[in-house]
């Protein structure tokens, strides 16, 4: 079980600039988590072509476009390798290795309630 909330949580109105509200909105990208879910168990690492055959449904451009936000947000480092052609590994950082935690904490929640998900997804017709 979780330790409850800070007092300062429990109750509305909640700050534009809250730590919930900030995480949900780093976490919110369609890509993000799943990205970061896979260079997790890959790793910390991998070659673009491994994220695309890990992450099924990712287009190039989507995957292209969510790197470039984990890199500016520092979560991934891109490492290109100068041989002939050029050899682009994405790393996860420290800081994203932190971010890494709450999002497998997720995921364990999510398969832990894998039924109501599906309700979620699926509601059954009156």
């Amino acid at each position: 079980m979780t330790p409850p909330l800070p007092e300062e949580y429990r109750h509305p109105p909640f700050d534009e600039d809250c730590a919930p509200r900030q995480l949900l909105r780093l976490l919110s990208g369609k890509w993000t988590t799943m990205i970061l879910h896979s260079l997790h168990l890959l790793g910390g690492h991998a070659r673009p072509t491994q994220l695309m055959r890990a992450i099924p449904g990712l287009s190039k451009k989507m995957m292209t476009q969510t790197l470039k936000e984990l890199e500016q947000r520092q979560w991934v480092y891109r490492d290109i390798e100068q041989v002939m052609p050029p050899i682009v590994e994405y790393r996860l950082t420290e800081l994203g290795q932190l971010f890494v935690e709450p999002i497998e904490m997720l995921y364990q929640w999510g398969i832990a309630h894998s039924e109501a998900l599906n309700r979620a997804y699926s509601p059954e017709k009156p």
